[in-house]
C-alpha cells in the first residue's frame, strides 16, 4: 500500500517584535561600550558645536589672551607643538602621543645653567598643553572628558637646588655688578631692588615711576598671577629709583628701569648680567646662580629673624589657590608694618612704616 507523503513542516513563528527590538538595543549598547560611550553621551552632544580647530589655528587664539608672563613661559612649547602637530585637530592626539611628544622635548631640551636633564621642559610642555586644551573646553570646542592633556601626569617635581647665599658671596656678586659692564649703575640698582624686595624678575621689569611712593618708601609690585602688593623699600633705594627714572626719562606709566639712551631694559639685561658675573666668579657659573637666588637669600633671612608669617608676606605669597602655605596663614597674616620692620632690619635704615622695634635685629649685610 502506498504511503502518503509527509506534510511539509510548518514555518517557524516570527520572533516577537519586542524581543527583536531588545536584541538590537543590546547590540547597539555593546558597540557604544566598545567606543567608550554611553547613551547619555549621544543625547548630550550638541548638534551645533563648531568644528575643532587645528593646533596651528588655535595656538594664536590662546596666545593673544594670556598674560605676558604666561606667554613667555609657554610660547616655546606651543611653537614646538605646532611644529610637530600643526595640522592636527586639538582632539586628535592621545595621551600616549602626548607622552611621546614630552619624551621628544625632554630629550632635545636646550642645556642651560639651571638645566635638570630636560625635566623642567617636560613639565612646562604638559602645562602648556593643559592651558591650550582647557581653553578649548571653555570655548565649547571639546568636552572635558576629551581633554587628553589632563590624562598625562606631570611627574614628581624635583627639589630645588637653590639655597640662601652667605653675606660674603652676596657681596662678591654686588661688587662685580657695580664695577664691570657697560652700565654698572643700572646693574647695581637692579640687584639692590631684588635684595630689598625679594621680587621676581617680572616684578622689577614691570615697575613704573607711578608705582613709587617716596613719602612712605613703598613700591607697587605687579608679579605673576596678576598679583599686586605694596612693598616697603629703604629711603636709599626709593631715592635711587626716582633719580634713575628722572635721568633716563622714563614716562610715568612706562617701565622704570632703562638704559642711558632711554630704552627700557628686558630680560636680556638679566641674562647678560649673570653671564658677566659668572665670568668673574666661576662659582656663580658652576652653580647656576640667578636672580631667584637673591630672592631665596632675602626670604631665608627674613624667615630666620622674623618668622614664617612675615616671610610669607614679604614674598608676596597669597592665601589662595596654588599657595604652598597652610590655611593657618589666613589667621597669622603679617601686616605691612611688620614687613617694613623686617626691611629696616635687613638694610639697617629706618623706615617710616616700621614700628618702634624696627631695625632691632642685626642687618644682613
Amino acid at each position: 500500500m502506498t504511503t502518503a507523503p509527509a506534510a511539509p513542516a510548518a514555518p517557524a513563528a516570527p520572533a516577537a517584535p519586542a524581543a527583536s527590538r531588545q536584541a538590537a538595543v543590546d547590540a547597539a549598547l555593546l558597540v557604544l561600550k566598545s567606543m567608550g560611550l554611553s547613551p547619555d553621551d549621544l543625547t548630550a552632544a550638541p548638534s551645533n558645536r563648531p568644528p575643532v580647530p587645528t593646533f596651528a589655528e588655535y595656538v594664536p587664539v590662546v596666545a593673544a589672551t594670556v598674560t605676558p608672563g604666561t606667554l613667555r613661559a609657554y610660547r616655546p612649547y606651543w611653537r614646538r607643538t605646532v611644529e610637530q602637530w600643526g595640522g592636527r585637530h586639538l582632539d586628535e592626539p592621545t595621551p600616549s602621543q602626548i607622552k611621546q611628544l614630552v619624551a621628544y622635548v625632554k630629550a632635545n631640551a636646550v642645556p642651560r645653567r639651571n638645566s635638570r636633564g630636560g625635566h623642567n621642559a617636560a613639565e612646562n610642555l604638559i602645562s602648556a598643553l593643559r592651558c591650550l586644551h582647557q581653553r578649548a573646553v571653555d570655548d565649547g570646542l571639546i568636552d572635558e572628558k576629551d581633554n587628553p592633556a589632563r590624562k598625562v601626569a606631570k611627574g614628581r617635581r624635583l627639589p630645588s637646588t637653590r639655597r640662601a647665599l652667605d653675606d660674603a658671596r652676596l657681596a662678591e656678586i654686588n661688587q662685580v655688578a657695580a664695577t664691570t659692564g657697560d652700565d654698572p649703575e643700572l646693574d647695581a640698582l637692579i640687584l639692590r631692588m631684588h635684595t630689598e624686595t625679594a621680587c621676581r624678575r617680572g616684578g622689577a621689569l614691570a615697575l613704573r615711576p607711578q608705582d613709587l611712593d617716596p613719602e612712605q618708601c613703598l613700591v607697587l609690585l605687579r608679579e605673576k598671577g596678576e598679583t599686586f602688593r605694596w612693598q616697603p623699600v629703604s629711603p636709599t633705594l626709593v631715592a635711587g629709583l626716582v633719580q634713575h627714572a628722572e635721568e633716563r626719562r622714563a614716562p610715568s606709566n612706562g617701565r622704570l628701569l632703562r638704559y642711558r639712551d632711554g630704552h627700557q631694559i628686558t630680560e636680556r639685561r638679566y641674562d647678560g648680567l649673570w653671564v658677566r658675573i659668572g665670568r668673574e666668579l666661576p662659582w656663580v657659573r658652576t652653580q647656576g646662580i640667578s636672580t631667584h637666588w637673591i630672592r631665596h637669600t632675602t626670604l631665608t633671612w627674613v624667615e630666620r629673624n622674623f618668622g614664617y608669617a612675615v616671610a610669607h608676606a614679604y614674598a608676596g605669597h597669597t592665601d589662595g589657590k596654588g599657595d604652598t602655605g597652610s590655611a593657618t596663614t589666613t589667621y597669622v597674616r603679617a601686616t605691612l608694618t611688620e614687613v617694613a620692620a623686617a626691611l629696616s632690619a635687613l638694610t639697617g635704615e629706618p623706615h617710616p612704616l616700621a614700628g618702634p622695634e624696627g631695625g632691632q635685629h642685626d642687618s644682613a649685610g
